[in-house]
């Protein structure tokens, strides 16, 4: 006999407490093995594909793509033991009895905790809500049982499922981002016939059925104006449709927006800022990616060269490497650096982490900067390479700005911002001359240090980008 059993969102770590589905795997009546992945959602984090930890037949899926669920919702349900229907029917109560032990095993077989789980499910016997015929009373004539089949199963249809011009069925649309226009415009997919391939739903359609709304709402509108005015109320209620969109924050976007409003209304920040002549270092560079033979190696960005000096100046600085218990009022000094760079994507600004920067050398910080920025690109950063930073590096002179004041990544007490490098004139060994010069900023917590500590650390990270054999120190 099947056995429905229901999958909920599970614990994806990090303290996160709801996510957004991106993209469904599996549609109702597809067959599913344990641990196939099912759905792919996005956290405040990161992208993660959900693993199902039970293997048949989905009977039901709960939320749309786009929608966002709390951890411990329902995903879906999935039919263990439905994979295929019954010989034939039972002759008796007994025989029905005896079909349901004999398929006990295979039921108990399917629905077994898999190994490879996600935090919150597991390899753990699953709370599973268990549908059966009940069984005859004694005494009464012997009847053939019902078949079951996987189709009484109650079947939860998402919002983009029901009647599809007059018959029922799914919508036909394979893009979110189709799915996602619709909703911003509040279009109905059930009532739009698809002009691609099998009635497949095109963005074409969305754009064309956008223009028929806004048309209507004009058309609307001008009627609203010829006919005489009873009151001035209802000509406000009528302007009403012409509002600013509204965009939920959530994702990305929400967490940044939750962390960076804390962070405002936590921390008493300040910001110094100085211009270094980097010519000296943007040579040390060259030379250094110009080296071949055994002094060769990858080459080295401006960005590790950076990194390198603040994990130097950290060392002499160390109040700029700790965070504040408000709780207890303690400021709690952190042992080690694990190095934050800020990265814009297309999911929105994320601050991947550099473990123990304080250990490596500019090649090594290079080489994982590189590699934990390809991650944020393709949106295959874990929860775990998102967290844990103790000073965050901001080089907003990518975006070919000068300077800025950033924001404390909270708990962190500071952050160096770095502007671009550009030729500008400057006063060199008493004479006027062209060199590189970049804005260094610096945003600290005024609470784990005051000024003269700032200033300490601002100055000998420009000291080392205009000397940099200053760093000859510290290697």
């Amino acid at each position: 006999m099947a056995q429905v059993l229901e999958f909920k969102l599970p614990d994806l770590g990090e303290g996160l407490t709801e996510a957004e589905i991106v993209r469904w795997l599996v549609e109702v009546g597809d067959v599913v093995a344990i641990d196939q992945p099912v759905v792919e959602v996005e956290t405040a984090k990161a992208m993660v594909e959900v693993p199902c930890p039970y293997g048949g037949v989905v009977t039901a899926r709960f939320g749309e793509e786009g929608s966002e669920l709390p951890v411990g919702a329902p995903l879906l349900t999935v039919a263990v033991g439905a994979t295929e229907a019954p010989a034939s029917p039972a002759p008796s109560t007994s025989s029905a009895s005896g079909a349901s032990s004999a398929g006990a095993p295979a039921a108990e077989e399917s629905s077994a905790g898999s190994g490879n789980v996600l935090v919150g499910y597991g390899t753990g016997a699953p709370a599973a809500r268990r549908r059966r015929i009940r069984p005859e009373r004694v005494g009464t004539p012997a009847a053939p049982a019902p078949v079951v089949e996987p189709e009484p199963v109650p079947v939860a249809v998402p919002a983009a499922t029901g009647e599809v011009n007059g018959q029922q069925g799914p919508v036909a649309v394979v893009s979110p981002l189709v799915r996602r226009l619709a909703r911003q415009h509040e279009i109905d997919l059930r009532r739009l016939t698809g002009s691609g391939p099998d009635g497949l739903i095109l963005r074409a359609d969305v754009d064309s059925a956008i223009r028929e709304a806004e048309e209507a709402a004009r058309a609307q509108t001008r009627t609203a104006a010829a006919e005489p005015a009873v009151a001035e109320a209802p000509t406000a209620v009528a302007a009403a449709p012409a509002a600013a969109e509204r965009i939920p924050l959530r994702g990305v976007r929400g967490a940044v927006a939750d962390k960076l409003s804390r962070s405002r209304s936590e921390i008493p920040d300040a910001t110094c800022w100085v211009d270094a002549d980097a010519t000296e270092l943007m040579a040390a560079r060259a030379a250094m990616n110009a080296a071949s033979g055994p002094s060769g190696g990858p080459k080295v960005s401006v960005l590790a060269l950076l990194a390198r000096i603040c994990t130097a100046a950290l060392a002499r600085y160390p109040e700029l490497n700790s965070t504040v218990d408000t709780a207890a009022r303690e400021i709690v000094p952190l042992p080690g650096v694990h190095l934050g760079f800020a990265a814009q994507t297309e999911r929105g600004l994320v601050v991947p982490v550099v473990r123990d920067a304080h250990t490596r050398n500019a090649e090594s910080i290079g080489a994982e900067i590189a590699r934990l920025t390809e991650l944020a690109r393709t949106g295959k950063l874990s929860p775990a390479q998102l967290t844990g930073g103790t000073f965050t590096l901001n080089n907003y002179g990518v975006f070919g700005v000068d300077g800025s004041t950033p924001i404390i990544n909270h708990p962190e007490a500071a952050m160096l911002g770095v502007g671009r490098i550009m030729p500008k004139p400057w006063v060199h060994n008493g004479e006027l001359a062209v060199r590189q010069v970049v804005q260094l900023s610096l945003t600290f917590d005024h609470r784990v240090c005051d000024g003269g500590t700032a200033g300490g650390f601002l100055r000998y990270v420009a000291d080392c980008v205009e000397q940099p054999a200053v760093l000859l120190r510290t290697l």
